[in-house]
């Protein structure tokens, strides 16, 4: 009798093995297709689900798919179901994140963003992250924390100095933020929001004509950059060239 409830037992670990790896498969698969049909890699993530109801990445993984559906609600609701099971999981909370930032709700993308650092408080990308949120929330002076922190990680962190230079526009130190675009462009002389950003800077100084030459660099690392183009637009008008804003207008 002992036997055959050792076979039992072996016969149903087995099979739970057998889902598990399914489960996997269909995941992996659904994961291949997202960038072609979001739709079908939905339902591959569903069955993959069906096979194992405590896969935590299948989760999280058809929460980013019901995101890109532009589902929110029901996209939260699943990566929610993913932190059920793993409350640890640093890919569940930046999802959510993710999701919730969709819905501009940047108050609770937030608090999912402050969980992955606390994950990983090693990640320079998750204090950064952190930082952004809390400007988009207008709180640029919660955000300098996060920021300097991310670029304690990384000096050279372009991004993360970035937006430090947009705190700095935003307290109104634009000479100080000009140095900070200045030194982003001298690590990456390609990089089209500093230039942008500095034009910004600029004419918050009343210097329209250099305002006027940062928006060019940026427009000619990238001809269709839209937001270079319309501020270059304003300063062409500041300036006192209206035909030449128009033309601009334009090609807006």
């Amino acid at each position: 009798m002992n036997r055959i409830y050792i076979l039992l037992g072996l016969l149903f670990l087995s099979c739970i093995c057998q889902g598990q790896n399914a489960s996997t498969y269909f995941d992996d698969l659904g994961n291949k297709m997202l960038s072609k049909n979001a739709s079908q890699a939905l339902d591959l993530f569903n069955q993959s689900l069906d096979l194992n109801p405590y896969n935590p990445d299948a989760w999280v993984h058809r929460g980013d798919t019901l995101r890109a559906l532009k589902q929110l609600n029901l996209s939260i609701e699943s990566i929610n179901q993913a932190l059920k099971i793993d409350n640890k999981n640093a890919a569940a909370w930046s999802a959510l994140d993710k999701s919730y930032a969709a819905r501009k709700d940047y108050a609770s993308a937030s608090s999912a963003a402050t969980k992955v650092t606390q994950l990983d408080p090693k990640n320079k990308a998750s204090w950064l992250r952190e930082g952004q949120l809390l400007q988009m929330q207008g709180l640029f002076n919660q955000s300098l924390p996060k920021l300097d922190q991310a670029i304690a990680l990384d000096t050279k962190y372009k991004d993360a100095l970035y937006w430090k230079g947009i705190y700095l526009i935003a307290i109104g130190q634009n000479s100080q933020a000009i140095e900070q675009f200045d030194q982003i462009i001298e690590l990456d002389p390609n990089y089209k929001l500093a230039y942008n950003a500095r034009g910004l800077a600029y004419e918050a100084e009343g210097d329209y004509a250099k305002a006027l030459s940062s928006y060019e660099r940026a427009l000619v690392i990238d001809p269709k950059y839209t937001q270079a183009m319309n501020n270059k637009m304003h300063a062409l008008i500041a300036l006192g060239k209206p035909k030449d804003a128009a033309d601009m207008f334009l090609k807006i």
